[in-house]
């Protein structure tokens, strides 16, 4: 339990207190009132007086309850989840002490039923209320103030990545600690500060949650003992990577350096029994996909040969990289001219001007990757992964980009978390971008983020948005 006290408290969490002693005193009134005209529970009638100071002090209880369990606690850090297992704990606490409580009150209290139905109205509102206040963050209790160690090179990722608003609606940015050894190409725009005093004092003062390390120079540089102070008062602290990833939903690959690789949980998947379904589960998804759009692929056909004549090919085959760099035929519906890489192979582009007329209705729809379901069924791919590339490119980018070579430990995919983050690229640059969402997918995959990378692909599929 938390040792919060409501002095302690900061304004917005004593907003939010206010807010819902009042949610939790109207649910006891609303509650009661009803069962008056309903009569849904037998009970003694209380003095109207009475009935107010009834309600007043049920807040009060399920406030101390509530303050408790940490719920007016502006470092707590908990999912929506979390925060309903957290009120439905501080009301069903204090369900037992008003119950104990009841039969002090004049004329024996309420009926116990009519309060079990105060404390399932007050759970129910308060939860909805706390949905919709973590949406739009109306107390600032989800933001995070955010000190960065550095403000050099390393750190101004940050001010570059997540430069808007929209970046940003996670935590609030207090500013960058110049350390010594920072490059001079760091921070530019944001508020660099110089410590006059101990870090641990400054973090405290101003109200610091999140110390995210991001100097240059860390050998004999870091000050341990300061971070250390802090952790242990609560402050979290965060290594840049980590960060990064966590509020851009990407791996900065330039920044990687061995030691987060081996402490962190890599980038090969350890879940043996998601590894043995995969097929299965796959295969199955793909036949029944094959079920639904075969008058779509038939059609497709058909245009094709109108578009280009009878001799025009409908298929494209092409050797890609899969599964620990294994080689494998893909299949598409043919986008471009026949003579699209008579000067040698060529990454897609935006716009190529090598799409055919059908061509790019096809692929703005990503109808021209429907034929990859035998791909799927025979195992090559599966239906969420990395897309896979031609074995040309791969071979120059294992060599320029570091940990490239990480986004062949899983099957390639017919859609990724790349695809939707990322349009068509035709440089190294590109190449670099797309593969720091690969790994966020690779360290990171689960059947819930597949889910919502399928959901997101057929919106792209429904409304033409296709890159």
């Amino acid at each position: 339990m938390s040792n919060t006290k409501f002095g302690n408290l900061s304004t917005g969490s004593k907003s939010l207190v206010i807010i819902e002693l009042v949610i939790f005193a109207g649910a006891f009134l609303l509650t009661y009132s009803l069962n008056r005209y309903f009569k849904l529970v037998n009970h003694q009638e209380l003095a109207s007086n009475f009935v107010a100071i009834y309600a007043i002090i049920y807040a009060l209880i399920i406030q101390l309850s509530s303050l408790a369990l940490g719920l007016y606690n502006t470092k707590l850090r908990e999912s929506y989840r979390g925060l309903v297992r957290r009120i439905l704990m501080s009301v069903a606490i204090a369900f037992f002490i008003v119950t104990f409580l009841n039969p002090f009150y004049p004329n024996g209290g309420l009926a116990t039923e009519l309060l079990a139905l105060s404390a399932l109205l007050s759970f129910i509102l308060v939860s909805i209320s706390r949905y919709f206040m973590l949406k739009v963050d109306l107390f600032g209790l989800n933001k995070r103030k955010v000190l960065v160690l550095g403000a050099g090179e390393r750190a101004s990722i940050i001010e570059k990545r997540m430069r808007r608003d929209v970046d940003r609606q996670g935590f609030s940015m207090h500013g960058f600690v110049v350390m010594d050894g920072d490059s001079e190409n760091g921070i530019v725009n944001e508020n660099r500060i110089v410590l006059d005093g101990a870090l641990v004092t400054y973090a405290i003062e101003h109200e610091i949650d999140e110390i995210v390390v991001a100097s240059d120079e860390r050998r004999n540089n870091l000050p341990v003992d300061e971070l250390f102070a802090c952790k242990i008062r609560g402050i979290e602290i965060t290594e840049i990577l980590d960060f990064i990833e966590r509020e851009t939903g990407q791996i900065a690959v330039n920044l990687i350096y061995p030691s987060w690789v081996i402490y962190s949980n890599g980038f090969a998947s350890s879940n043996h029994l998601r590894n043995t379904l995969d097929w299965l589960f796959n295969a199955s998804i793909a036949f029944v996909l094959f079920l639904v759009t075969w008058p779509v692929m038939l059609i497709t056909a058909i245009l094709i040969k109108l578009d280009e004549g009878f001799k025009a090919p409908i298929f494209y085959f092409q050797e890609r990289v899969g599964l620990d760099g294994q080689a494998f035929k893909i299949y598409k519906f043919r986008s471009m001219r026949v003579d699209a890489e008579k000067n040698g192979a060529q990454m897609a582009q935006k716009d190529d001007d090598r799409t055919t007329t059908i061509g790019k209705f096809i692929r703005k729809y990503r109808i021209d990757e429907l034929p990859q379901v035998y791909n799927v069924m025979r195992g090559d791919m599966g239906f969420v992964g990395p897309r896979p590339e031609r074995p040309e490119f791969v071979q120059k980018l294992i060599k320029t980009i570091p940990y490239y070579n990480e986004r062949h430990n899983v099957k390639p995919g017919l859609t990724g978390w790349a695809q939707l983050k990322y349009p068509y690229g035709s440089t190294e640059e590109d190449s670099l971008e797309k593969l720091k969402y690969d790994l966020y997918y690779i360290k990171h995959r689960s059947f819930m983020l597949d889910l919502l990378i399928l959901i997101r692909t057929v919106e792209i599929v429904l409304f033409g948005k296709g890159r």
